[in-house]
């Protein structure tokens, strides 16, 4: 469990993470120096976010885009209470990101094994086999473990994905030592009534403060499916500024739902998150002036 986590917040008080360094770049296909990544961190430092989501430590063999991720961590201006969050898929991407001076990494599975071959190579035994040597080394050296599920309801390669699906994987993670989940709609094609489907049989089983949701909005429902997911007590989203992202290994997948657009919309239904709108404004220009913009 992360030591700096924001605590006597109000009850109607709505965590947003920012993964747009990460997830909301990932795709893009031309090439994105990194001293542009180190100015968009920088300005999203400024917004009052708890967790910034700022590269992947992968082979830059299958995510090019983030091949430079030593060097984003290490230019960057680490704001006092952020937490710089990094994906590491192994132990290599791990011993970097530790290098690097990370304060959270994150491990990704996912729900399919159609998907899990796709994105990693593996399948979904063989990845959490990959993971659990992760956790245990982050967990011997106090870092924080997230746990990312990709597509928990529909999968490019094999269609529906059965909830029963993701709560197993959910369960292994947390069993190993992940402290949250967080539940990928990595194609967007999730709607409120397949949401509900899923947390139905999730949220039954495990605590929603240990559950996030994590929306593309492909169809436009992002916004819709996470006021749908708030009825479940669930209370963290994780959000891209300017709506950027995508899957290289989930085609049609656009992006995630846009920090702002979901900022406004839970600010008119009556939530807070503590995020500065101007700021978030400024890192939306600074989108907009690198050329950048949803897919």
């Amino acid at each position: 469990m992360p030591k700096n986590l924001p605590k006597n917040l109000p009850e109607n008080h709505v965590h947003l993470y920012e993964v747009g360094p990460r997830d909301g770049l990932q795709n893009e296909p031309e090439k994105i120096a990194a001293k542009d990544k180190i100015a968009l961190i920088n300005s999203l430092n400024k917004v009052g976010f708890s967790l910034i989501e700022a590269t992947s430590f992968v082979s830059p063999k299958w995510v090019p885009q983030l091949g430079d991720a030593a060097e984003v961590m290490a230019g960057i201006t680490r704001a006092p209470g952020m937490r710089y969050a990094v994906l590491t898929p192994n132990m290599r991407g791990f011993e970097d990101a530790k290098a690097a001076n990370i304060d959270e990494v994150a491990v990704f599975g996912a729900a399919s094994e159609g998907f899990s071959q796709k994105n990693i190579n593996c399948s979904k035994q063989e990845s959490l086999e990959r993971f659990r040597p992760v956790v245990a080394a982050a967990s011997r050296e106090g870092i924080a473990v997230r746990g990312y599920i990709s597509v928990v309801v529909h999968c490019p390669y094999e269609g529906a994905v059965q909830p029963e699906s993701v709560l197993e994987m959910a369960e292994a993670l947390l069993e190993m030592g992940c402290y949250e989940i967080s539940l990928g709609d990595t194609t967007g094609h999730a709607t409120p009534e397949s949401v509900s489907a899923l947390l139905d049989i999730i949220a039954a089983k495990l605590n929603p403060d240990i559950l996030v949701g994590h929306f593309h909005d492909t169809y436009n429902y992002a916004v819709e499916n996470v006021m749908t997911s708030l009825s479940y007590g669930i209370r963290k989203f994780d959000a891209s500024v300017s709506g950027l992202g995508g899957c290289p290994f989930a085609p049609g997948a656009k992006g995630n739902v846009s920090t702002g657009l979901l900022h406004d919309a839970l600010i008119a239904a009556g939530w807070q998150t503590g995020l500065d709108r101007e700021a978030l404004k400024a890192s939306e220009a600074l989108v907009t002036e690198m050329g950048l913009r949803p897919r």
